[in-house]
């Protein structure tokens, strides 16, 4: 009898804990990354001076997705 009224209170309140989702400052699922510090996410607008710079240094190596980031920032 004892471990039919476990069982059922087991039943009804669970075994397991659930976690809520913690709220972010960012949107789910949007495209971000983080290069020198700097963090973007989704699109960057670029101006022509940043585009010249992500020009620049995509020729000398850089990911296009890095170039973007930091020619934003520095640029």
């Amino acid at each position: 009898m004892t471990g039919a009224l476990i069982a059922a209170v087991v039943g009804i309140t669970g075994t397991g804990s659930a976690i809520a989702a913690q709220p972010s400052d960012r949107p789910a699922r949007q495209d971000c990354r983080t290069y020198s510090s700097v963090t973007e996410c989704g699109e960057p607008q670029l101006n022509e001076k940043q585009r010249a710079c992500v020009t620049a240094a995509t020729q000398q190596g850089m990911t296009e997705r890095r170039a973007k980031v930091e020619c934003r920032a520095f640029a």
